[in-house]
């Protein structure tokens, strides 16, 4: 394999921007490019540590906000105090989120879309984007 192909997306995204990519910055694009959740900074951190115990807590919140600054990461808030994070994509999508359990579904309604872009343009927009998350509770099979 070729180095490129040993890479995370997420640090071949930051080497073609021209980033500096360290050996911390790369173990932290890394374990961003293998979540499979939206981790804080914080179970960055716990993750990053157990790749390199010399990675300091500091160093994830600076390489985060390299990152999202960049465009890279986008910083997301499921109203639990905590900034969330997940690599920025093309492909676009929304979130629901179970306020009992923290567990986040991802979805894609093509409806929901058609009905944003007909608001927007009722409202005198063109709508260029958005994001939405949904809170709720999971319902039981007596609701």
């Amino acid at each position: 394999m070729t180095d490129l192909e040993n890479t995370s997306r997420l640090e071949q995204l930051c080497i073609e921007r021209g980033m500096k990519m360290t050996g911390q910055r790369r173990i932290i694009a890394e374990v961003l490019s293998s979540a499979e959740d939206h981790p804080d900074v914080e179970e960055l951190y716990r993750r990053s540590v157990k790749l390199d115990s010399k990675i300091s807590i500091a160093t994830v919140y600076r390489t985060v906000r390299l990152f999202e600054e960049a465009g890279l990461l986008d910083r997301l808030d499921f109203g639990d105090g905590r900034a969330r994070y997940e690599q920025t994509s093309d492909d676009h999508h929304d979130h629901l989120i179970d306020v009992q359990s923290g567990k986040i579904i991802e979805f894609h309604d093509e409806e929901v879309e058609e009905l944003q872009r007909i608001i927007a343009e009722r409202l005198g927009y063109k709508l260029i984007g958005h994001r939405m998350e949904l809170f709720g509770v999971k319902l039981t099979d007596t609701e």
